[in-house]
């Protein structure tokens, strides 16, 4: 290979989205959830996946994050075509995910909720075998969290006594360590107050400029708008339209999400609008 097709190569990687979704298909009997949905995500970006309610982006989550099996269409992770029987696998893709419930353990510290299902284990000592090395994941919970600039009384605390924008910042936090591709955020702030909100969305921030790869799925058009650098539009169970959030308002992604404006290609040829694509 020449110099010149390894600096192509190279080009084409660093263009390739870190999580793509091709015509994805999903059946639940006679309904068609997703009807050839597409999607996608570059490194160091945060994407907004929006739509109205029954849009499909909760079933694309739900089959991105491998809780859900597609029927047809394909899944790539950067650039490789992967299947994800459970969200298992996606994990072992790098693609994690933060759910409206958190999935956080109340009873458990912060840094035992941080390290859960991957605890560190002491080794080398005769007898002790299989415990935990509790000081070790204390150490770099503080360490993530500082990175991150997520505030918590004392590692050792129990989520439970946190705060709701505590707790939230938590899970993401946890999502982001473990995450080596693209973290899926759903709904992340929805029932927080304006101070939670602020410090979930200045962790997402921090993530993104460490250069992790966000998914925000959201009904907060403000919000969208401020924090993400891209906005995919979901209707009817396929994608309709694409945006760089700097160059849309909050009237164009409702027009959007209602069908008055689309950016596909598909679509415009049906007699749709075509504005602002994003290549």
């Amino acid at each position: 290979m020449s110099a010149a097709d390894g600096i192509e190569s190279a080009q084409g990687a660093a263009d390739r989205p870190v999580l793509e979704a091709r015509g994805i298909v999903k059946r639940f009997g006679h309904v068609e959830a997703l009807r050839g949905a597409d999607f996608a995500v570059h490194r160091g970006e945060v994407v907004a996946l929006i739509g109205d309610n029954g849009a499909g982006k909760s079933t694309l989550i739900k089959v991105l994050s491998g809780a859900q099996p597609q029927d047809e269409g394909e899944i790539l992770v950067n650039g490789r075509p992967e299947r994800f029987g459970s969200p298992v696998d996606a994990r072992r893709a790098g693609v994690e995910t933060v759910y409206q419930d958190l999935s956080v353990a109340d009873d458990l510290s912060v840094a035992a909720n941080l390290y859960l299902g991957r605890e560190i284990k002491r080794r080398g000592l005769p007898g002790l075998i299989g415990l935990l090395d509790k000081r070790a994941m204390r150490r770099g919970t503080a360490e993530a969290l500082e990175q991150l600039g997520v505030r918590v009384p004392r590692v050792t605390t129990p989520i439970a006594m946190l705060s709701g924008g505590q707790r939230q910042s938590v899970a993401v936090a946890r999502a982001v360590v473990w995450a080596t591709s693209v973290v899926i955020l759903d709904e992340p702030t929805a029932a927080l107050g304006v101070v939670q909100t602020r410090r979930v969305l200045d962790v997402v921030d921090r993530a993104r400029d460490a250069g992790m790869s966000v998914v925000l799925v959201s009904h907060n058009m403000p919000q969208v708008l401020e924090i993400a650098d891209r906005v995919e539009v979901m209707r009817l169970g396929r994608r309709t339209a694409r945006f760089r959030a700097a160059e849309v308002t909050t009237d164009d992604l409702v027009a959007a999400m209602t069908g008055a404006l689309v950016t596909e290609p598909e679509e415009a040829a049906l007699g749709g609008p075509l504005r602002r694509p994003v290549n």
